[in-house]
Parts: C-alpha cells; structure tokens; sequence
C-alpha cells in the first residue's frame, strides 16, 4: 500500500475544506498568504518541540503516557497540520502526492543495500 493509498485523498481534502471555511468564516483568508502560514507552521512546530525540550530520548519515548502531555502533543501536532494543509491549500500542492514523489525519491536517493 503507498502512501497516497493509505489515507483517501477525500479526508484530506475536507479537512481542507473545513479549515478553509474556518478561515472564511472569520474573514482571515487575507492573513493566510504563504509567508505568513509558513511562518505560523515553524511556530506550532517550535511548540511541539518545547513538549520534548528537556527530555531525555527515554522520556520522549513514554511522553503519550501521561494524559496532560499526551493533550499537548496531539494539540501542538494538530496546529502543524492545521497550518501545514492551509500552506497547501494557498499554494496549491497537493499534500499527499508531494509525499510520495517525496518518498520515491528517496528510494532512490538511498536504496537498500
């Protein structure tokens, strides 16, 4: 199964469609030009990258046991998808065919030996 096969095009897409309406709803469409959602993307990723700051690898690993840190991870990872499909979606790339040429290439550039 590849990665375009593994999650349908169509949910991806919606939660496009439903950040989209989100925004327009709101009238922050004129916010979201590329630089500026590429720049809240490095943000959201900045803070999940907080949530591990400190750990050591061993804690990292065990980090979704604890439910509030759980809360805060699934949290900070959604506001990178958020924001990363509406860079997408401005842009006009699509998300998982990026991925998986993105993949390919990386067969390539690295077989197995």
């Amino acid at each position: 199964m590849g990665v375009t096969d593994s999650v349908p095009h169509h949910r991806i897409a919606a939660l496009q469609d439903r950040l989209a309406a989100f925004a327009a709803a709101r009238d922050w469409e004129r916010f979201h030009t590329p630089k500026n959602l590429a720049a809240a993307l490095t943000v959201e990723a900045g803070e999940l990258l907080e949530i591990f700051q400190w750990l050591t690898p061993e804690q990292s690993m065990t980090v979704m046991e604890d439910p509030e840190s759980a809360a805060r991870v699934e949290d900070e990872i959604a506001d990178v998808l958020a924001y990363l499909l509406q860079l997408c979606t401005v842009l006009g790339v699509d998300p998982q065919a990026a991925l998986a040429a993105k993949i390919d290439r990386n067969e390539e550039r690295f077989p197995v030996r």
